[in-house]
């Protein structure tokens, strides 16, 4: 036995044979092979065991369409009765990526707008006795500790 030990010490192996290997934690829900002009989302179909209909449907209103599981088999998941991708009350959904830009664009719009509108109601305040600056961004910053 012992000899068998000695005979295997000696023994090196190159340590290039083996191919690196890394790891990548499994997704919960499995990524759709992308599509030209199109993003995915997943979207809440039920909650705790209740339906969530309202929340489907503004979905629904914002664009976002239910993917059919015969566009998409790389997924292996079964469909549902109406034969969309839904795992664990979520379905899959896509919508264009010109709408979505569109509703971006619509939303910083409307956000400068509200910040506008803050920044001149803050300076209509202002008195030229004693002045308000108009800073765009905040500070932090510590004082000296007396010892």
């Amino acid at each position: 036995m012992a000899d068998n030990r000695l005979q295997r010490e000696l023994q090196t192996r190159d340590k290039n044979t083996r191919a690196p290997y890394e790891y990548v934690p499994p997704s919960t829900l499995p990524d759709p092979f992308p599509q030209e002009g199109y993003r995915f989302r997943w979207v809440m179909t039920h909650l705790l065991g209740q339906p969530q209909t309202p929340h489907v449907a503004l979905r629904m209103r914002e664009g976002w369409v239910p993917v059919k599981a015969v566009d998409h088999p790389e997924l292996n998941i079964p469909a549902n009765k109406e034969g969309n991708v839904e795992m664990g009350g979520l379905m899959l959904c896509k919508a264009p990526v010109e709408f979505l830009n569109a509703r971006t664009a619509y939303y910083e719009k409307k956000n400068r707008a509200q910040i506008e509108s803050v920044d001149n109601h803050f300076m209509r305040n202002n008195d030229p006795r004693m002045p308000l600056f108009k800073e765009g961004r905040s500070e932090t910053s510590f004082g000296r500790g007396t010892k």
